[in-house]
């Protein structure tokens, strides 16, 4: 088959070439690809994560259709549209047992600490892999691992109420787009930070300025500001996002694309009784429920590259001019 290679990090050493067909167990499937997310994690992957095996095939986000199935695997049938949970769990550690196989102690990433989705074939364990309901498109059924789960997960962990005010950063973002739908399907007011107007046909209440983010958010919520607030980029938007939760607030962060390193006024958190909440992806029942969800969210595509074309759209992920999601097609 074909597919995206590295033997080494670095982008310039990811090479589209023959790869050996993969073989599938007694417990697995063979999924023919359709379509493959483009996802900072990507990035990290080919730039400067350690990768499992190596030569290695990245893509944490991929649908498709099932091609062969194992002796033992019963859920699933040749032709089944297919999409999955990426998160690779033993089932056996405390975390696992509590139902958060997101934190499996013994756990990791399908695309980096297994081969991933970037190829025409993926074998993949039948735990992980979910049938598409029909009312997906092939982008949605290739959002829901990554971006849609991360963004479900982190309003329940946040326990978004309805009528409550919802503040995302990066709002136009892979999971920012999720952010504002399912926080609506929440019964949130949403406010976008964010200068793409589109944002209003997702959902969003406000679509604000990040300039104006505090006035804004202030004058709309009669000062009380926001129950809860999303920085899924990191250091550059954390004292805006800090300045703008309000009284017994939350703010909830998964990313580090503008840095890692921030500081904390101890004074506010503690005075306002304000929260801070680390999440990372979700776990199965998460992803279980987002499959009901979310059938008639909707995911804004960029462009769609061929797959010989993938160092191009790892290349173009963080440019400027982007303005939704990319994506590979086998």
């Amino acid at each position: 088959m074909k597919a995206l290679v590295f033997d080494k990090n670095g982008i310039e050493n990811l090479k589209f070439t023959d790869y050996k067909d993969p073989e599938i167990g007694n417990h697995e499937v063979l999924i023919r690809v359709k379509l493959a997310g483009v996802n900072p994690v990507d990035y990290y992957t080919v730039e400067r994560l350690k990768a499992n095996p190596i030569p290695h095939i990245p893509g944490v986000e991929f649908s498709g259709e099932v091609a062969k199935v194992g002796d033992h695997v019963k859920s699933l049938s040749v032709g089944d549209r297919v999409t999955i949970y990426g998160r690779i769990f033993d089932g056996t550690c405390d975390m696992c047992m509590a139902g958060y196989e997101t934190v499996c102690r013994n756990g990791g990433r399908i695309g980096v600490d297994a081969n991933g989705g970037w190829a025409e074939y993926i074998a993949v364990e039948e735990k992980y892999v979910f049938k598409l309901p029909n009312e997906y498109t092939w982008e949605m059924g290739s959002s829901l691992t990554v971006a849609a789960l991360t963004a479900y997960h982190a309003l329940k962990e946040a326990e978004l109420r309805p009528s409550q005010t919802l503040v995302i950063f990066g709002a136009s973002g892979n999971t920012g787009m999720f952010l504002v739908q399912l926080g609506k399907k929440f019964g949130a007011k949403v406010i976008a930070v964010s200068r793409k107007s589109w944002l209003r046909e997702y959902g969003a209440d406000f679509v604000v300025d990040y300039n104006e983010v505090e006035e804004k958010v202030k004058e709309i919520t009669n000062a009380k500001m926001a129950d809860v607030v999303v920085n899924s980029l990191g250091e550059q938007l954390w004292d805006k996002s800090f300045s703008v939760v309000g009284i017994r607030g939350k703010l909830v962060t998964f990313g580090t694309l503008l840095g890692g390193n921030v500081k904390v006024d101890l004074s506010q958190l503690y005075s306002k009784h304000i929260s801070i909440l680390g999440v990372n992806r979700g776990n199965r029942k998460d992803f279980v429920e987002l499959l009901d969800i979310c059938k008639d969210c909707k995911v804004k595509t960029w462009k769609i590259f061929k797959l010989e074309e993938g160092k191009q759209a790892l290349k173009e992920l963080f440019s400027k001019e982007r303005d939704g999601r990319i994506f590979l097609s086998p």
